[in-house]
């Protein structure tokens, strides 16, 4: 039992887990500001353009009746497909995935403008032929004596 806690707590504070842990505090604290954005901005503008209603009222009731609200069909007991619903969690997503598509591209070009950085090319040593270390006066293969860079 004493290893098992032992091996747990080396998982557990490793900086791994605790870089996961920050980055789901931190996607749960950003799907919160997206969401807010979604119903508060987004949805709005929406509901404008198509009358002015309420986008996530919009439901279809699958028994059949009309109802004037989606309270009452639920009150009713009929099973309900609440598009409006669906569709604000859609574009909800659609916007978590652009942000998350940008970020993934900046860091990308990051690293990529390290990368190519270009590399200096190998000394090889003029006897064998063999690859030096720049600063190196002996080769380590041949034992040939190689002077200064060149």
């Amino acid at each position: 039992m004493k290893k098992f806690w032992q091996d747990f707590k080396a998982f557990a504070f490793k900086g791994n887990i605790i870089d996961l842990a920050v980055g789901v505090m931190i996607g749960g604290a950003f799907g919160k500001i997206t969401t807010s954005f979604v119903n508060d901005i987004i949805m709005p503008v929406i509901s404008l353009l198509i009358g002015g209603s309420d986008f996530t009222s919009k439901f279809i009731a699958l028994d059949g009746n009309t109802y004037a609200t989606l309270e009452a069909a639920q009150e009713a007991g009929a099973a309900c497909i609440t598009y409006g619903t669906f569709l604000q969690t859609v574009i909800d997503f659609l916007i978590i995935a652009l942000f998350v598509f940008i970020m993934v591209r900046m860091i990308a070009k990051l690293h990529k403008k390290k990368e190519e950085a270009p590399a200096e090319p190998a000394r090889l040593c003029p006897y064998c032929k063999q690859e030096v270390d720049k600063e190196a006066t002996r080769c380590h293969h041949c034992t040939s004596e190689i002077g200064d860079a060149e």
